[in-house]
């Protein structure tokens, strides 16, 4: 049986990803940021997703994306209901889930060519 090795057709994937540190590619990420298969945007301004805000989600939707998975840090919280209510008016979905499980879903999602787009939230150290 012949095998052969079958490139990505995305420029970012995610080796790791926690409450305050995410390993994109080979670069390890310190502050929050925002991940798309072929974009990534360094030290988003947003730390606590509780106190997220319904503009804080401009530079996500600003990549059109069907699907945006907000990883929260080493626990799951919930941002406020405007925000949810942002993305159900632009026909986005919205998933939220620790950050080890946004990195996994944002792998499996940017593999399957789908249009995803990722914000993770870093601890402030």
């Amino acid at each position: 049986m012949q095998l052969s090795h079958e490139l990505p057709d995305y420029a970012f994937a995610l080796r790791s990803a926690d409450g305050a540190t995410a390993r994109v590619n080979d670069r390890t990420l310190s502050s929050s940021f925002i991940l798309s298969p072929h974009q990534l945007v360094e030290d988003w301004p947003v730390h606590d997703s509780a106190a997220l805000a319904p503009d804080d989600l401009a530079p996500l939707l600003a990549l059109q994306p069907e699907v945006i998975l907000l990883g929260t840090g080493e626990r799951q919280v919930f941002p406020p209901a405007t925000v949810m209510a942002a993305c159900l008016r632009q026909g986005v979905g919205l998933e939220v889930m620790t950050n080890a499980a946004a990195a996994r879903t944002f792998n499996v999602l940017a593999g399957e060519s789908r249009k995803v787009v990722a914000g993770f939230l870093l601890a402030i150290r």
